[in-house]
């Protein structure tokens, strides 16, 4: 029998804790409901949402889709391209790209399997659900959002739903939604007179889907391509448990089912043989129409009823919100700004648990629209999702978190057999559920993504402490560590470890064949392979002795002029140049969103830190920046300027609480809600070492309490 064995000096920091100011419990119900998000008028740039972390569901300002075409979407939802002309799948499987330095890259080389392979498979949207209005004839009314009056939409925020209601065609309306929690269904509920008189139903339309914009925002798929994908109507036969209609919706080879079903009766039609829009209205006359519209692979999938919706929505929420991590920045302060930062916390936590707990790790859009085809970015994993560690939500974070085990054996591949390494793993830097890399020079050479495991099999162990995190984990980090200490190059006149090209730093804006030994990278290295060798020693194994001869010897971080720079050889007058000082800042993780590691000296980190603040162009930062940022003035003892970087005027979340994309990507970019929460969690609940309540608030004007948070590392 094996014994749990503790780790050894190397990380005596590496404990766990949690933390908590005050004794009072604080009253997350009010401090929830105070920030439910009310609109008068769709906004033109994002929607209000549902959802279950899996599955979502946008609406305009009718309850809906009706105006605006809003996404249905999840994280199982996706579909390949036909193949480019003239090429066969052989042709497309048999794409290598290009040889630098001696390892097999997947870029350059022939375009065709190229973009393809980038851009397939990509999300879907699964379809659209509106308001139908209809004349007295019975004939369909085309309305606008200008046709309605007095619009009043509210998201509660407590149970998860959300209840609109406005004045047409003479007569109120109000509708009310849920998503389910264990399936990707909506429950909808329309509430008027028109109903009886037989002038409103519902339409559900359905579009084409493609790869061939990187980008789609801020609505997915074409919905005048008609003639390239189709749809059937199934009924009256069995289609599963509560299902009464089913629409299979087939887009080259991959059809997903549409179920209707689980409330009221109704009849269903198609609008026309040319279209993919089908008109639903209710069988009899009554003031109030319930139906639930369920999504699925599988052609017999059962859907829940309303009111089983309705039920698992307010449980499941009032749970979320009751059981987990809980900040509270805004009772008690005297600082006007922790009203506006309260907000941010509250949304960012709806938002990340509708748009960001599903099975894979998130696209940077979540569930709104697309970005990069819909596939999801590894090295952006940490910035997505860690936060859910921080703030005790396992459950939710256990979804996607074994996507390194499921990718382990592509990435061993990835490793060995392309790139020609004799050992280790080499993780992804933008995939799908495959686990198959994207093509790119870019997707190719970032390397930091690769520690991410380290951190968050740490936090796992500190949340269990069992021998069965230890042992799930084991592969993983072991084969993760393996190529980590094969990817540096001996440089025999220095005797170091090189990161070398090629390679692209953070920021993705330096000459992937000039970058030697880049600051931020050398750090992760040596943190990851610290927590490496603690998990063997740990499990009561051996590390191999290339993990300490590695990180004990990896080249000592660039410094310039009293500062760490952001490669080895980088021009010195480089934080006057506008090429590398627009994007990233990663120089400031080295000490803040890193703890101080074996290879970093706090003292020019803070020096460097300062350098940035006053150097770089922060109009053009966007998302996670702000938060990396926060965290190192933080650490270094500015709490001021930590609250300033996350209120800062580039760094916007909207009137429900999407996070604004900035100059390079489209709305919402997610990693900013992932970023915010895991800052304030560190700022709020400490870091390990911290010694202090709430040690990256000011002393004065803030009262911030936590319970069931968890220290960072």
């Amino acid at each position: 029998m094996r014994t749990r064995q503790l780790a050894s000096p190397l990380l005596l920091w590496l404990t766990s804790a949690s933390g908590a100011v005050g004794t009072e419990s604080i009253p997350r119900h009010d401090i929830v409901s105070r920030y439910n998000p009310v609109r008068n008028a769709s906004s033109p740039t994002t929607p209000m949402q549902i959802g279950n972390g899996f599955f979502a569901f946008g609406e305009d300002a009718s309850g809906l889709q009706t105006f605006l075409p809003w996404a249905t979407m999840s994280d199982w939802g996706w579909k390949n391209d036909t193949l480019p002309p003239g090429e066969t799948l052989e042709d497309i499987l048999d794409y290598r790209g290009v040889v630098w330095d001696g390892v097999q890259y997947e870029f350059g080389g022939p375009e065709a399997p190229q973009q393809w392979l980038i851009a397939d498979p990509n999300r879907v949207n699964l379809g659209r659900i509106g308001l139908l209005f209809r004349d007295e004839d019975g004939q369909t009314r085309n309305m606008t959002e200008e046709d309605l009056s007095g619009i009043h939409q509210e998201l509660d925020l407590w149970t998860g739903s959300i209840t609109s209601s406005f004045v047409v065609l003479g007569e109120n309306v109000a509708v009310s939604t849920h998503a389910a929690q264990s399936s990707s269904a909506v429950g909808i509920t329309v509430k008027s007179r028109l109903l009886e008189r037989g002038r409103l139903g519902i339409f559900l339309d359905f579009p084409w889907n493609d790869g061939s914009d990187k980008f789609q925002a801020p609505f997915v798929g074409y919905w005048n391509d008609t003639r390239n994908h189709t749809t059937a109507l199934r009924i009256g036969e069995r289609l599963g448990q509560n299902v009464l209609a089913q629409i299979n919706h087939t887009q080259v080879a991959t059809t997903i089912f549409t179920s209707v079903g689980g409330g009221d009766s109704f009849y269903i039609s198609r609008d026309s043989p040319a279209t993919h829009r089908y008109s639903l209205l209710p069988s009899e006359k009554m003031l109030s129409f319930s139906i639930c519209v369920g999504y699925s692979l599988q052609q017999m999938a059962p859907i829940p009823t309303i009111l089983e919706i309705e039920t698992e929505s307010t449980q499941v929420w009032e749970q979320y919100w009751s059981n987990n991590g809980f900040v509270d920045v805004f009772s008690g302060s005297a600082d006007a700004r922790a009203d506006e930062l309260q907000r941010r916390i509250v949304l960012s936590r709806y938002l990340m648990r509708v748009n960001e707990a599903g099975y894979t790790p998130p696209q940077e859009s979540g569930l709104v629209d697309d970005g990069w085809y819909g596939k999801f970015h590894m090295e952006m994993f940490f910035w997505h999702s860690c936060h859910w560690a921080l703030w005790n939500n396992w459950d939710l974070l256990g979804r996607s978190l074994d996507v390194y085990s499921r990718f382990l054996t592509t990435s061993i591949e990835r490793a060995q057999v392309q790139e020609g390494y004799k050992v280790g793993a080499r993780w992804s830097k933008m995939t799908d559920p495959t686990g198959r890399s994207a093509p790119g020079e870019i997707n190719e050479l970032l390397i930091w993504q690769q520690p991410h495991p380290f951190i968050f099999a740490e936090y796992e162990y500190r949340a269990t402490g069992s021998l069965e995190t230890l042992d799930k984990w084991r592969d993983v980090l072991y084969e993760g560590a393996e190529w980590m200490a094969v990817y540096p190059k001996h440089n025999t006149t220095t005797g170091f470890y090189d990161l070398s090209p090629p390679l692209y730093v953070v920021s993705e804006d330096t000459n992937p064949n000039a970058t030697w030994n880049p600051a931020f990278e050398l750090a992760y290295w040596n943190l990851g392979l610290t927590l490496a060798q603690v998990w063997m020693e740990r499990l009561g194994e051996t590390p191999p002795a290339a993990w300490a001869e590695v990180r004990e010897n990896l080249a000592p971080l660039p410094i310039d002029n009293g500062l760490y720079v952001v490669y080895e050889g980088i021009e010195s007058d480089f934080w006057a140049t506008a090429e590398y000082t627009n994007s990233h800042p990663a120089l400031v993780g080295l000490y803040g969103w890193l703890p101080q590691t074996a290879n970093v000296s706090i003292d020019i980190a803070k020096s460097t830190a300062e350098m940035v603040w006053t150097s770089w162009n922060i109009s053009n930062l966007w998302g996670w920046d702000f938060p990396m940022l926060a965290m190192s003035a933080a650490r270094i003892g500015d709490q001021e300027k930590a609250i300033e970087w996350l209120l800062d005027p580039f760094y916007q979340f909207d009137d429900v609480g999407m996070p604004l994309g900035g100059p390079q990507v489209p709305t919402p970019y997610f990693p900013g809600s992932g970023g915010l929460l895991y800052a304030i969690a560190m700022m709020a609940a400490g870091w390990e070492g911290s010694n202090q309540s709430a040690p990256g608030f000011p002393q004065y004007g803030w009262n911030v309490r936590t319970e069931n948070m968890s220290m960072a590392l």
